[in-house]
């Protein structure tokens, strides 16, 4: 495995492009296929840097470099948006950049997908420390069986499902199908963000790296850690290793450790993120830092939507803790358990007893989102156009907490207490 990381400076481009060619220095490439692997524009990470250097080292050996968006259930990007993300324009796709093509992955196509193994009950019960005891199909964007080498390129945070994001994330969920996809959020959903978010070696990342294992390719990972915007640490290796390395870094630079809790927090979305599927974001990464009954805001007058693709369902079950759905099994039972992870998710960590659910936090939308909406979906209301920032800034004695830029830096308790 080849790498630098750094706390406080950052990878020059010479260093980054340094370690792309050594780390296929002792690698005959001649007439290789390739499918790197890449995130959608929900990730802060300099991909369009990445994507220039990787051509440039292989474009004029192999035979196919081909690029496939890591979309998990996002929505498709359409050519200029994948454009941005690479940094290039649509005239330079054909004119410096022949041999790149570009695809999106499709989740619901089965037209797409290919078995790539069974976790038989078992196997799940097993992985999953007794939590879900059904056997599940591990299907992937069957693309990935045309090629030599899958390169994921991508960066690394703590992650509300899986602990801490990279690695062989970009593959499952990153371009699986829906079985795996929903077993192992709601495994993550069971466990509860606070007790899985930053932390390395949680038991969806065990199910994550063994679904990896069923693909007979070669697996290699150039795993990316940013600081701000500046590419802070680039790990080449196996996804394995890229990511143990990547998240070691992500330990020391996307967490956040406060003194004390707050009673509001205005948890502020950047405009990557244009839906509520990944806006609550804002949430979980700072759920453990509010106080017992206290205020999330997330704000975000940009959104206007629940989400494209799953907005239909969460708008007839809305948001709600774990326990609401775990006590009512049967009404649920046909509710996919990636939908139920991002419900709880967002809601947070509760109570349901008797048919009274009490949430810890009480989470309000400030978005674009209507009232009427979000009574529907069981979150709070608040017009964004009432919020003032300033009133919310420069007040963390008095227990109020303004993030400007949301979503990526993990917020814990300096104490360890609480959550």
């Amino acid at each position: 495995m080849l790498g630098l990381g750094f706390t406080d400076k950052s990878v020059s481009e010479a260093q980054a492009r340094q370690l792309v060619k050594d780390s296929f220095a002792s690698r005959d490439m001649t007439g290789k296929k390739i499918l790197c692997i890449i995130p959608d524009h929900t990730r802060t990470a300099p991909i369009d840097l990445m994507f220039r250097l990787v051509y440039a080292e292989l474009a004029d050996t192999v035979a196919r470099l081909d690029f496939i968006v890591a979309l998990g259930t996002h929505p498709p990007m359409s050519d200029e948006a994948i454009n941005h993300r690479v940094g290039i324009t649509q005239d330079e796709r054909t004119s410096r950049y022949p041999k790149a093509r570009f695809f999106n992955h499709h989740w619901q196509d089965p037209d797409q997908l290919q078995v790539a193994g069974t976790f038989s009950a078992e196997d799940v019960s097993e992985l999953s420390g007794g939590l879900i005891e059904e056997p599940v199909s591990v299907t992937i964007n069957k693309m990935v069986y045309d090629y030599d080498l899958l390169l994921i390129i991508g960066p690394t945070f703590p992650h509300e499902v899986v602990g801490f994001s990279g690695g062989n994330k970009y593959l499952f969920p990153g371009i699986a199908g829906q079985e795996i996809i929903d077993m192992f959020h709601w495994l993550g959903a069971l466990i509860t963000n606070p007790m899985i978010i930053g932390h390395k070696y949680t038991p969806v990342r065990a199910v994550v790296d063994k679904a990896a294992a069923f693909l007979p390719m070669e697996r290699m990972c150039m795993s990316l850690v940013v600081k701000g915007t500046e590419l802070a640490g680039l790990y080449v290796g196996t996804p394995e290793d890229a990511w143990e390395a990547a998240s070691n870094l992500s330990d020391e630079l996307h967490i956040v450790y406060t003194h004390r809790s707050y009673h509001t927090v205005l948890s502020r979305a950047p405009e990557m993120y244009d839906e509520l599927w990944t806006g609550g974001k804002c949430m979980y990464k700072l759920e453990p830092v509010v106080a017992d009954g206290g205020d999330l805001i997330i704000y975000a007058p940009h959104i206007t939507q629940v989400s494209e693709m799953h907005g239909e369902i969460i708008e007839e079950i809305g948001y709600h803790v774990r326990d609401y759905f775990v006590k009512q099994p049967d009404r649920f039972k046909d509710i996919p358990g990636g939908v139920m992870a991002h419900s709880t998710h967002v809601k947070g960590i509760g109570t349901y007893e008797d048919g009274l659910e009490k949430p810890r936090v009480n989470v309000i939308l400030a978005t674009g989102i209507s009232e009427e909406t979000c009574k529907k979906i069981n979150l709070g209301y608040r017009d964004p156009s009432t919020i003032n920032i300033k009133d919310y800034q420069g007040r963390e004695d008095q227990g109020v907490l303004y993030v400007p830029k949301a979503g990526e830096m993990l917020y814990r308790l300096k104490s360890g207490k609480g959550l």
